[in-house]
């Protein structure tokens, strides 16, 4: 593929997603005959906006002297799971569309990293919220995660393999050379900026990242599950 038509590539599957799924929504909601209410659009609104601002701010991001500097840990899926464990999937998925747009004048790499963060981060979240929504259950919530979290760290590793790695090389001027010593200076067990930072990097950093925002969602809901339902 040319890497120049990559950012548009990334954003059609991006948009291509959305509409898949507002379209099942919008069916499930009329065959219920349901809406989504004021006051779950207000809540996205708001768990949008921190959603945002920890994948904006540089102060809300770490960087791990034990992986490479350019993979840095965000909490921005925290709020978007908070609120799609309340109040549906379509909740949660407003609210990373939010985050995404409002991340997209700041960009540093050409849209392409905030697309592949918002089709990832859709394959977190939103299946846990849809197999929730239909039974609150720690059964149904654990299913989810038996579901999106393979299913997450696996296309990560395609996606940073075949798409994120190239592009970044050719965007920055940065030879694979160069970028294979800063992951080695991390990793020394890193041989090639394929398959072995894929899986010594790339697998290990999304594994502790979805576990952390795993455990920060589920301790966090606990406590505010009767705040966020209570004006439902």
């Amino acid at each position: 593929m040319d890497l120049e038509k990559l950012p548009s590539f990334l954003s059609l599957i991006a948009l291509l997603l959305i509409s898949v799924f507002a379209y099942f929504e919008a069916k499930k909601e009329n065959r219920g005959n349901r809406r989504l209410s004021p006051s779950s659009i207000a809540k996205a609104g708001v768990f949008g906006a921190l959603s945002a601002l920890l994948y904006v701010v540089p102060i809300f991001t770490i960087k791990l002297p034990f992986f490479p500097e350019f993979l840095t840990l965000h909490f921005d899926e925290v709020p978007a799971l908070l609120i799609g464990l309340s109040e549906g999937p379509l909740c949660a998925f407003l609210v990373l569309l939010a985050k995404t747009f409002i991340k997209l004048p700041f960009t540093s790499t050409a849209t392409v990293g905030e697309w592949a963060d918002l089709i990832l981060s859709c394959l977190l979240i939103l299946p846990v919220c849809l197999l929730y929504r239909k039974k609150k259950s720690k059964k149904a919530m654990l299913l989810g995660f038996a579901i999106s979290l393979p299913t997450h760290l696996i296309l990560a590793m395609v996606l940073n393999v075949y798409v994120l790695i190239p592009f970044f090389s050719v965007l920055y001027g940065l030879p694979l050379d160069a970028l294979l010593a800063i992951c080695q200076a991390a990793i020394p067990a890193i041989q090639d900026v394929g398959w072995s930072y894929a899986f010594f990097a790339v697998l290990p950093f999304n594994a502790l990242k979805d576990a952390i925002v795993i455990v920060l969602s589920c301790s966090f809901y606990g406590g505010l599950r009767y705040f966020l339902e209570r004006n439902r």
